[in-house]
């Protein structure tokens, strides 16, 4: 398998995984801590250190350890026990997904100002026999950015996502039945502008992104243990962002919340994470 194939073949996994996710669920909230605590740590996990954490996010015991079983049956984790006591160990299908999502996750707040004027056009027909495929379908696309601003149009100024979608036309047997153009937006029809006002919801994304702005902002960790669980907290919240925000350039949509709302998610990020790794560290030795 080529190098892109398996970068590509990561994406879909991550995309499966995550659109599963009930944002600020029991199971969203451990799958921010395996990539946030865990991955990074290299180590194993006790459920009692992930109990803690999720009784803390303010779910009952009995919810946390049903996560964790979920966790386990989905393949993400591995049990090893330990006389009396269970620890977990990340799986490499788990892993695989995080290297993939934490890309695009923490390219939530860069400047996509290089556009070339480019679009990625995909028109999809659903023969009735595969209409099953039609829900996945647009998740996927909507996963990688795309806006629909006609009837079966599909749009994204991210011609570099092509493989991605190759592969999901590929898994749902839509090849016979999809047309696909790479090319500009010339003077016939809908302006850029007119294309994005039609194609995404941006109102309704930014309103969510002020209150996502709000909620951080309302969060003053004063020690170790609140450091650690606001910062699951946010970015329980960071990684919903590539499930709505298309990632538009800024000829486009310049001054962007999303951008802003990232940015400031990495700022406050970069000042809790040495107080939430300590104390994570605490908890995981017993």
């Amino acid at each position: 398998m080529s190098s892109q194939a398996t970068v590509t073949s990561r994406t879909a996994r991550f995309r499966t995984e995550s659109s599963s996710l009930a944002p600020g669920s029991a199971r969203a909230m451990l799958f921010t801590i395996l990539g946030e605590l865990v991955w990074p740590s290299a180590a194993p996990v006790r459920t009692a250190t992930l109990v803690h954490i999720l009784t803390g996010l303010g779910f009952e015991s009995q919810t946390a350890r049903q996560a964790i079983a979920r966790a386990s049956a989905s393949g993400w984790i591995q049990s090893e026990r330990h006389g009396r006591e269970v620890s977990w160990s990340l799986t490499p299908k788990i892993m695989d997904i995080f290297v993939t999502g934490s890309a695009r996750v923490y390219s939530m707040g860069q400047t996509f100002d290089d556009w070339d004027g480019r679009w990625l056009a995909v028109m999809p027909t659903i023969p009735h026999a595969r209409r099953a495929a039609r829900r996945p379908l647009y998740a996927g696309l909507t996963w990688a950015g795309f806006g629909d601003p006609a009837p079966g149009l599909w749009l994204t100024p991210h011609v570099e996502r092509a493989d991605e979608i190759r592969e999901l036309i590929d898994e749902l047997d839509l090849v016979e039945h999809t047309v696909s153009i790479v090319g500009t937006v010339e003077s016939i029809g809908m302006a850029p502008t007119e294309i994005v006002a039609r194609g995404w919801d941006l109102d309704a994304l930014a309103e969510h992104y002020a209150g996502v702005a709000e909620r951080i902002e309302a969060q003053q960790p004063a020690t170790p243990d609140e450091a650690l669980l606001a910062q699951v907290r946010m970015l329980n919240e960071w990684q919903e962002f590539p499930r709505t925000d298309p990632q538009l350039p800024e000829a486009l949509l310049p001054d962007w919340i999303g951008r802003r709302v990232a940015r400031r998610i990495e700022e406050l990020r970069g000042s809790w994470n040495a107080f939430a790794k300590q104390r994570y560290a605490e908890l995981n030795a017993g």
